[in-house]
């Protein structure tokens, strides 16, 4: 792993705290863009750009939140080799579905962070929403941006898609808050903790947290009741990767999502759903984990299942106040 220390990069560990707990840095980009034309970063189809991992929930998010809105043709991506290694994640292309970069042709990304700020110091991470006019980072937290994508881009959407409707603001922020220590990040404080007493303390709440859920989800299609929102889109992204890579690499292990049968056809539905499941790809998810994270599996041997098929059956309207699945 690295981070870059006014300006340069340097290989370093995870961050930790004294007793093996895994803490993650805050981003540091957290400009905004908005409908405002006299803003600094006002919403204009073709000036800004994704720069994502397929391998990543939090990037995920954001592409997710673009393909349901349709704004594809308003925000190019470009996507990250799945392998992060001492250079962090890189340009290479020697892996299908990479792209490169499509604007400046750099080699890795921590470029388009010395770029922005030649004294930056902090980790560089995807997502990172870049604005061409400015050549800037406009924002690299991925709440914040699929935040942009709902409130400051529909004017370029090409669907009605409101994952953010104003009656359920605070509703879709309070459940966007609780699932994201618990099982958001608690699936990494469980795979990096370096002590038995930080992974049980984590592991146990993401266990809690998941149960929770799967009973909130016994009575309520989607987190916020029939409203499909940002926060599923947070939490989908979390579980599509749970069973392939969570539950083995992470030792998230007390049971698969599969065992949990809301949570289940939860994650089913929401796959299921048009687009999403083309912003899936399994293979850019379990080669990046098995393969960067060489203290957790040194062998970088890359399991090869599980497969999801877009086609499993599921049924979200066989309790008692479900509506039938779309």
């Amino acid at each position: 792993m690295g981070t870059m220390v006014d300006g340069k990069w340097r290989t370093d560990a995870w961050i930790r705290d004294n007793e093996g707990r895994f803490e993650r840095e805050p981003t540091t980009f957290r400009d905004a863009v908005t409908d405002d034309p006299g803003g600094d970063f006002p919403v204009a189809a073709g000036r800004y750009h994704l720069y994502v991992s397929y391998a990543c929930p939090w990037a995920h998010r954001t592409l997710i939140v673009r393909a349901l809105m349709g704004l594809q043709d308003a925000i190019s991506v470009s996507v990250v080799h799945p392998h992060m290694l001492e250079d962090g994640w890189s340009f290479d292309t020697d892996f299908p579905g990479t792209t490169g970069d499509g604007l400046y042709d750099l080699r890795f990304a921590r470029e388009l962070y010395q770029k922005a700020d030649p004294n930056y110091s902090g980790r560089v991470t995807v997502p990172i929403l870049w604005d061409t006019e400015t050549q800037t980072i406009v924002n690299n937290e991925s709440r914040e941006i699929i935040r942009m994508f709902s409130s400051a881009f529909p004017s370029l959407a090409t669907t009605t898609t409101d994952l953010f409707p104003e009656a359920a603001h605070d509703k879709i922020d309070h459940f966007i808050d609780a699932i994201y220590e618990p099982i958001n990040n608690g699936v990494y404080r469980s795979g990096f903790a370096t002590t038995q007493q930080a992974y049980e303390e984590a592991v146990d709440e993401l266990f809690s947290a998941l149960r929770r859920f799967e009973d909130h989800l016994g009575e309520n299609r989607f987190l916020a009741g029939e409203l499909f929102t940002e926060a599923d889109v947070c939490l989908f992204t979390t579980l599509l990767r749970f069973d392939p890579v969570y539950y083995g690499h992470f030792k998230c292990n007390i049971q698969h999502v599969y065992e949990f049968p809301h949570l289940w056809n939860y994650t089913l539905e929401i796959y299921q759903m048009p687009g999403v499941a083309d912003t899936c790809f399994l293979d850019h998810i379990q080669e990046h984990y098995y393969y960067s994270h060489e203290t957790i599996n040194p062998t970088r041997v890359v399991p090869v299942g599980p497969r999801l098929n877009r086609n499993t059956p599921h049924d979200r309207a066989r309790l008692p106040g479900r509506i039938a699945s779309r």
